[in-house]
């Protein structure tokens, strides 16, 4: 929706305060005196031209010259106006305009209208920006005087409107909050039949407040505007342009706000549709608005649906190479990722690339967001070698147009460091996780979010690189800033213990660990009541440390509770539920129960089979314990059967020179020694040794009958086997 208002054409030439010099006096012969409104309607109608190009220094400077001109009209019974001398040769800059209204009007200074500028909103990571349309700027035109026109207060009003306007599409937000503060007062005056009218400037002064991020302030002056088209009787259109704002608002508040806004969206759309026909461009608007509701609920069907009527609507409407046919563009593209249709989604990022950079350039936020969007498809795919040059050029690009300080640059560098880590490269990974962790302490406040998931991806790249020391260091800083934020019994803190604690474990620093696991226990059964996935998880590891220290009835207390939760909570069949039978079946072992470890190794085996395949590495690692537990029994051919089983698989997965089939044959030999079986015996060693020379391994790699056999290469020469 807009306002539509009527302009008086000029000439292409850009018009000097000489020509309207000239005008002025031109048309002041026909007068019968000078007139101050006609000499600043004059000035206001060259401002609004050059507003109109976009030439908003020029628009500034005449429109100040048509506000100075009106102080010499003013009257000492004009309604908050006070009479100033006029100073026809005045240098007006912005500060000295500023300065001067406030004195002129005796109104309320930009300090009193609660804008955030202090450190608070240092972290703020919103952009309003003017390039895309929401339907939040209803009001934008400005307004034309008519050169008969002899009410001062309307000629003010639109001078101030105006000036609103002009030091708004500079990106002025404070001087142009004053500027529609000062026009508020005067449209109680001048009545609503005039073209600046109280809904007017209410809607200005809310997209002020939006694109500074104070959604509060913003929602109260949109209610304000539609409170006065109820009253004022002023039609749907009007009405249509407040309940969408609301919405926009709404959306952007809380989820439990959508249902409201999507709401008051169709509401909108409803009247539009009613008012404009459904093929209007403010129709397009108030769809892709609900399109991104659909969005935020997951709704990725009905998304894609109402972007793609958006869309077609945009397209008709405003041509390909519009930038809101743009901005549907990419909402439609997001949608296809999201859904996985990431070809899909690659055409139409191409797109919007294609059409930003040629409206926006190249060095534009947007571009840079693009690019990034385009680079984390190829991650998915899996293609990371363009993914990282899409990256680097989000990066470019991002860097040149919100400098080296921003968070959507910090972004970008975790981004890369994320596709570094996954490539191998720890050391290149973690520079970027050190460059990004550096600009946002420069830009976030200091316990931002951002900040401690960067800190923990470092601290994960430490442990990665046995720097384990590093790791605790920079996990103990990622655990005061939860505390510090959190409290000590928040869910993330526990997190972050439990890493700390796996890093002591692996440290073998067993009594640290046990603090670590003790303390992420006692806060997730805080937090998970009843049996949870984290709690069986932390027994478990509570179970491990207490079983490396020796304590092994308590660990097996822990393992058993574990076992519970995991079998009630994921089944019978699950991989993790095996874990738990294997670590039982251990602390048996140790404690001589061999009878009930083979039954819980062997559970572990059939669980194993069902959730990870035959012959995957745990189903051969446990093949090998059960086998390795009937030969302590002495049940020989029982422990033959296992590693045979082991062996096969084995030989399945690999290349028959691989290190792990000679371990196994190894170990075959071995029992058929202690059988008397000399030729498998042979067979064994020999192959053995064979694959060991081969792997380039030592002769002491073959153990025999539990001793390392010496000078095999005396007994079985190389030759020995091909014989």
């Amino acid at each position: 929706f807009s306002c539509h208002f009527s302009f008086r054409k000029h000439t292409s030439r850009n018009m000097t305060l000489e020509d309207v010099s000239s005008i002025m006096r031109s048309n002041s012969k026909k007068r019968a005196a000078p007139s101050f409104s006609f000499e600043a309607a004059v000035l206001n109608d060259v401002g609004v031209t050059h507003l109109k190009r976009g030439d908003n220094f020029h628009s500034i400077r005449f429109l100040q010259k048509a506000f100075y001109r009106l102080q010499g009209s003013m009257t000492p019974c004009s309604p908050s106006i006070h009479r100033m001398p006029l100073d026809e040769d005045a240098n007006i800059d912005c500060g000295e305009a500023r300065i001067e209204l406030d004195q002129f009007t005796g109104h309320a200074t930009t300090a009193q209208l609660h804008i955030e500028t202090s450190s608070s909103t240092k972290g703020l990571y919103i952009y309003q920006r003017d390039e895309y349309d929401e339907g939040m700027h209803a009001y934008s035109q400005p307004i034309h005087i008519e050169e008969t026109c002899t009410d001062d207060r309307k000629v003010i009003l639109a001078v101030l409107y105006n000036l609103g306007l002009a030091y708004l599409r500079q990106g002025q937000n404070h001087e142009a909050m004053g500027w529609f503060q000062r026009a508020l007062s005067l449209t109680h005056v001048t009545g609503v039949d005039d073209d600046v009218n109280p809904v007017a400037v209410h809607h200005n002064i809310g997209y002020l407040f939006y694109r500074m991020g104070q959604y509060q302030e913003a929602m109260e002056q949109y209610q304000k505007a539609l409170s006065a088209v109820r009253e004022l009787g002023m039609g749907d259109t009007h009405l249509a342009a407040c309940l969408n704002c609301i919405a926009v608002l709404n959306f952007h508040n809380t989820p439990s706000d959508a249902d409201e806004a999507m709401k008051l969206f169709h509401q909108s759309l409803e009247i539009r549709r009613q008012v404009l026909g459904n093929n209007h461009s403010e129709v397009g608007t108030v769809l892709n608005n609900i399109g991104r509701i659909h969005y935020m609920r997951n709704d990725y069907d009905h998304a894609l649906a109402v972007y793609q009527e958006a869309l077609a609507i945009r397209r008709a409407q405003l041509g390909n190479s519009h930038l809101d046919v743009a901005a549907t563009v990419f909402n439609t593209g997001q949608t296809h990722h999201q859904r996985g249709e990431l070809d899909e989604a690659m055409r139409y990022y191409g797109e919007f690339l294609t059409l930003a950079q040629a409206r926006l350039g190249t060095e534009h936020r947007d571009v840079a967001v693009m690019f990034k969007c385009i680079a984390q498809i190829h991650h998915e795919k899996g293609e990371m070698e363009q993914a990282k040059t899409m990256f680097e050029r989000a990066l470019a690009a991002a860097c040149a147009a919100l400098g080296e300080n921003h968070a959507e640059v910090a972004s970008i560098l975790n981004k890369i460091g994320n596709l570094s880590f996954e490539m191998g490269n720890l050391d290149l990974a973690l520079s970027y996780y050190q460059k990004g962790l550096q600009v946002e302490r420069a830009v976030l406040d200091k316990d931002h979010p951002h900040i401690v998931v960067t800190l923990s991806n470092i601290a994960q790249i430490h442990k990665r690189k046995s720097d384990c020391l590093s790791a605790i260091k920079v996990y103990t800083e990622v655990l005061k800033i939860q505390i510090g934020v959190h409290g000590t019994d928040h869910i993330d803190v526990a997190g972050t213990l439990s890493s700390m604690g796996l890093i002591h474990y692996q440290m073998n620093n067993y009594l640290a660990a046990f603090e670590c696991y003790q303390e992420a226990l006692r806060i997730r059964r805080q937090h998970f009541s009843g049996d949870h996935v984290e709690v069986a998880s932390t027994l478990n590891s509570v179970g491990l440390v207490l079983f490396k220290q020796g304590v092994y009835q308590i660990a097996k207390e822990c393992f058993t509770e574990s076992l519970r939760m995991r079998l009630k909570i994921m089944g019978k069949d699950h991989k993790d539920v095996a874990i738990l039978w294997y670590n039982i079946g251990t602390i048996l072992l140790e404690t001589g129960e061999d009878e009930k470890a083979l039954e819980y190794y062997k559970e572990t085996l059939r669980v194993e089979r069902k959730a990870l395949g035959p012959t995957h590495d745990d189903v051969v690692l446990t093949l090998q314990h059960i086998g390795q537990v009937h030969r302590q029994r002495g049940e020989l051919d029982k422990a033959l059967e296992y590693f045979g089983e082991a062996l096969s698989i084995e030989r399945s997965m690999h290349e028959s020179a691989h290190v792990s089939v000679a371990k196994l044959l190894n170990l075959i030999g071995n029992i058929h020694l202690q059988l008397g079986n000399l030729n498998e015996l042979m067979s064994c060693y020999t192959e053995a040794a064979r694959i060991y020379k081969t792997c380039e391994q030592s002769h002491d790699s073959l153990v025999i009958a539990g001793h390392n056999f010496y000078a095999i290469s005396k007994v079985c020469p190389a030759s020995a086997s091909a014989a």
